[in-house]
């Protein structure tokens, strides 16, 4: 047997002619390592992770590479055409000092509807944007938009749940009946009325009603994280460590935000990630009813509102490159975060076996 073997194999050892005492070789692995390890067994996760990847690099670099390539960036596509009749008249003075009068017989023409090409892979839309590039922009858009919400969501959700589930009885008594009270509102009829009213005022600028968006989720979201972060914090405050930190006479405010709120972060990565999905379904929804992300920014939800049947069925019928590829990345962006909190949720959970 060679050293190497003997290292793997199990040992005995012998003290004082006793009897062999079994020895066996171990390597101890750190919590984050064996959640990686749970995660990266789940094949759905490694799916999930790909397709998120897959987005990230479409919406951020995909721009970077056609602005540098094409330089289209979110406007519209245009090409000169030559026409019969004089379009401009200009005069200008020449060399030998003598007026010349030079005729434009060219014209600037938007390309609307354009199919697929070499030049415009997937087309042009109803406005003469290149959508091919407008799904970059959109995705951008919708990305960033769920990362903030998910993010403001959490940060009020750990604030009051954290209060409530420390302090107990009249602070957990008022911050849950307000948590009763907005998860007894209809969400997504809140936000349609609460964007229609902000598109109404006029003083709003179109372009910072993406804020109102965010802020309306936000208000509408956070309920679920502050009952998370209250059940555990129950749970972790009667813990020994907890009184232990209670006899270094060390303020409420650090034992909840130093000791308790650290222990809820599996819970909560699980819940973003969950969350994530959503807030995009939310923002295309919105975007679709125009009452999103205004034109000319580029949206998923208002590239898809094109195909409404109401607006005719042109569109639906005859230019599925207008719409299907803004839903195709919806699904999978969507598919992508979920199969990822599916993975981390088991991965956080020490009694998974798999």
């Amino acid at each position: 047997m060679t050293d190497k073997e003997r290292n793997k194999a199990m040992s005995y050892t012998d003290n004082n002619n006793t009897e062999p005492e079994l020895v066996q070789n171990f390597r101890v692995i750190s919590p984050g390592r064996m959640v990686a390890k749970r995660f990266f067994k789940s094949k759905l996760s490694i799916a999930g992770l790909i397709m998120i990847i897959f987005v990230f690099i479409f919406s951020f670099v995909g721009p970077l590479i056609i602005d540098a390539t094409w330089g289209y960036k979110e406007t519209q596509v245009f090409k000169i055409e030559r026409n019969t009749d004089m379009v401009t008249v200009a005069q200008f003075t020449g060399p030998d000092g003598r007026t010349y009068d030079y005729y434009d017989k060219s014209q600037t023409v938007i390309i609307f509807k354009a199919p697929p090409s070499a030049e415009h892979w997937l087309g042009t839309d109803t406005s003469g944007f290149d959508i091919f590039t407008r799904l970059m922009y959109g995705g951008r858009i919708s990305l960033v938009i769920s990362f903030i919400v998910i993010f403001l969501e959490t940060l009020v959700g750990i604030i009051l749940g954290g209060l409530a589930g420390y302090f107990g009885k009249w602070v957990d008594q008022l911050i849950m009946r307000i948590v009763d009270v907005f998860a007894c509102l209809p969400y997504l009829p809140i936000l349609l009325v609460l964007s229609a009213a902000i598109s109404s005022i006029e003083t709003i600028p179109a372009e910072h009603r993406i804020y109102y968006l965010m802020a309306f989720i936000t208000l509408m979201g956070w309920t679920g994280v502050a009952r998370i972060v209250r059940g555990q914090i129950l749970m972790l405050r009667e813990q020994e460590y907890m009184m232990a930190a209670t006899t270094t006479g060390i303020s409420s405010i650090h034992k909840i935000f130093r000791h308790l709120i650290p222990n809820t972060m599996p819970q909560l990565i699980v819940s973003a990630t969950l969350g994530l999905g959503g807030v995009i379904l939310y923002e295309s929804t919105l975007s679709y009813l125009g009452l999103g992300v205004p034109f000319p920014r580029a949206a998923w939800g208002s590239m898809i509102a094109l195909a409404d049947p109401s607006r005719g069925q042109e569109i639906l019928a005859y230019y599925p490159n207008m719409w299907v590829p803004a839903g195709i990345l919806i699904v999978v962006t969507v598919l992508g975060f979920s199969f990822i909190g599916d993975g981390l949720r088991d991965a956080f959970d020490p009694r998974m076996k798999r």
